[in-house]
This record gives structure tokens, sequence and C-alpha cells, in this order.
């Protein structure tokens, strides 16, 4: 039985990792969950699962829930602080971490310190600090598997070759909602047609990255340090069907694609039985119902967060992490009508460009530069 750390349970990934694992009772149980607003769904969930904790990372209105949990013998934790401690008080033996934004960092770390796997959906993680991790995940023998579409498609994809066997990996965007839309008519898109992806159901924050691509940006970092490569060897294509999740290019020539239905279970349990494959309830390809794959250059011109990933991700040091914090602020604000579409990556861009980088930058140092990057565009908003 392998007991799982679940974060971000009430999520779009937590609830397919949910699904996933009630498809399979007899090898897996939630041990700990956490949620940072849906208290009932929590609740619920601890009630029928019987974790050995529960964890809301937002105090209010948590009361109640907290006195019906503890009669039930399920600890609680509470606030960002609350997760560190789980995590160090209980027994699990894999982190699925599908926490959104920065929050999820220290999780992620204090899992790989303690010696367990972890099957990570937080991309900010790698985003902020992959070189850390990196460094953590050597020193503790851990492995960490990704369960982005993309990066899981990257990861299983390249089991058919050797690291110094790869070209260049080749992550697919959908292009999301706007991208045949003309750049004059960005600045005047609302929240609600930003929040209409064509493809994937998401939360807010994601659905928002991936009309503005800042998503692929974040996701052009992240591969640089989960599959430790050069910049030059990660390309991004837009194919708006969604069904080449993303492709491993060898050096003699040969091109290996991860395909499927867009099903976020299907990376999810991936990760969560590797190295095995297990059956998933999903529907399944049939190429003969797919009447084209298209694949498109990105433009750049209209969509400038790819170029700030690039940047970023060859300047490295604590310039991803100043890049991430910047753009949630700015979606943020978007989200609550505070600025316009295309004032998101403005921001981004104006924060990166006042940044002093530090290289091989501490845990401190890469907080300190998500805290600086928050208040200048905090500033830039006000």
């Amino acid at each position: 039985m392998k007991r799982i750390a679940l974060l971000g349970a009430s999520g779009s990934i937590g609830r397919n990792t949910l699904e996933v694992i009630s498809n399979y009772p007899e090898k897996f149980k939630v041990s700990l969950l956490s949620v940072h607003t849906q208290v009932d769904f929590a609740v619920e969930k601890a009630q029928e699962l019987k974790p050995e904790a529960v964890i809301f990372t937002d105090n209010n209105d948590v009361y109640d829930a907290i006195d019906l949990l503890e009669k039930q013998n399920i600890a609680v934790y509470i606030g960002d602080d609350g997760l560190e401690e789980a995590l160090k008080n209980c027994h699990y033996d894999l982190l699925v971490n599908s926490l959104v934004g920065g929050i999820g960092l220290v999780p992620t770390l204090t899992a790989i310190q303690q010696g367990k796997p972890v099957a990570l959906a937080n991309k900010e993680t790698m985003v902020m600090a992959g070189e850390l991790v990196n460094s953590e995940l050597d020193k503790h023998n851990v492995s960490l598997i990704p369960i982005d579409s993309e990066h899981s498609a990257i990861f299983q994809s390249l089991r058919a070759g050797n690291a110094n066997e790869i070209s260049k990996i080749i992550l697919t965007a959908s292009g999301g909602p706007f991208y045949d839309l003309p750049k004059e008519k960005l600045s005047s898109v609302t929240r609600d047609q930003a929040l209409k992806h064509p493809t994937w159901e998401m939360g807010k924050k994601i659905t928002i990255d991936s009309a503005t691509l800042m998503n692929k940006a974040l996701e052009i970092i992240e591969a640089k340090w989960l599959f430790d490569l050069d910049v030059s060897q990660i390309e991004v294509v837009v194919h708006p069907q969604s069904i080449i999740h993303s492709m491993v290019e060898f050096c003699d020539g040969s091109v290996i694609a991860q395909m499927g239905l867009p099903d976020m279970r299907v990376p999810i349990q991936f990760a969560i039985t590797y190295p095995e494959r297990k059956p998933v309830n999903v529907g399944r390809l049939d190429l003969t119902k797919v009447e084209n794959l298209v694949f498109k250059s990105p433009d750049t011109d209209k969509f400038p967060s790819l170029t700030l990933g690039y940047e970023a991700a060859k300047i490295g040091g604590t310039m991803g992490s100043t890049l991430n914090a910047a753009n949630e602020v700015a979606v943020d604000a978007f989200l609550n009508n505070q600025i316009k579409f295309t004032d998101i990556t403005k921001l981004v861009k104006m924060a990166m460009m006042n940044h002093t980088v530090i290289n091989n930058p501490t845990l401190d140092d890469v907080i300190a530069s998500d805290s600086w990057a928050r208040q200048e565009v905090y500033k830039c908003i006000s």
C-alpha cells in the first residue's frame, strides 16, 4: 500500500488524483491532504478516506471543521507553515504536489529532504529553484516524476533513448483561446474570455497563463532543470488539437512522441504508479477520427511571454523566481479587473529588467527574490 500526501486536493489535478487513487484502493491510500479554501470538500474527503491529517492553508471558517476532524482522530494543520509541519510529522511514501504558485516550493524540498519521492504538478517549484531542487534530489537520492502533460510526455519519450542522445525536446502548446486573435485586439480581452480555454479544464491561474502563453514560458524553464538541458535544446510549437503532448528528437533524427486524448488522469496515474503502467478508464485515441494534426511556430511578437521564458532560462539564478512571482501578482490583478490582459507580460518584463540576479541561489535568496518581485509589481499596479 503506497501512502500518498496530496497537496492541493480540491484543484483540478487534486480531484483527478483522488479519482485515480479510488480506482486502486488496494494499492493507494491518501495519508494527508491539503486544501486552501474548500473546507467542506476537505471535510467530506477526510470522512471518506480517513487520512492521518488535513491541512487548511487558509485559516478562515475552519474552526468547526477542525473540531469535527479532531473528534475523528484526524490531525489538522493550519496555514502555509502547516504544510511543512504536516509533512515532517505524518507518514507517507509519495508526495503529489498539485499546489498552484510559489507556495509549492518549500513542501517539495521538505519531502525530498525526508527522502520521499515527489510527483510534481507544481511547475513553480522548478521554475523558482530548479538548481537547488536538483542538488537536493542528488543529495538524498530521491526521484521526481513530472505530472504536467508536456513534461510527462517528455519523461515518457525519453525512455526510448539515453540522455546524451537527445538532440532537442519539443514542447507543444495549445495556443490558448487567442492565438488567432489579431494582436491589436488583445488589450481589450476580458477576464471571462481569457478563462475559456479551448482544450483543457483548469484552474483560473493556469488558464490565464495558457492564454498569455506564460504557461509555456514556465515550462521552458522547468524543462531545463527537469531534463538537464541547454536552453537551445528546447523548442516550442503550437499544436491546437493537444493530441501530441510533447516530443523528443534524438541524435539520429528519430522523433518520439507521446500521444493521447487530453486527459490529465493519464500523466497523474503514470507518475504515481511509475515505473509500472496500469489500466485507466479514459477515452482512447482513434487516429481515423483525427482529421488533422496542425503545428505552427509560436508568434513571439504577439505573445512575448515566450521570449521572457527563454531569457529567464538562459540567465538562471534568481531570474526564474522573479519571473514567476511577477506573473502571479499580475495574473491576480487581471483576474480582479485591475489591469489589461496585455499588461501581464509588461509587468513581468519590468520586474525582470529591474532585478539584480543572484547566481547559485540559496532558498533564502529564492524567497527574497520572490518577495522583491511581488512588491515591484504591486507598486506598479497601485
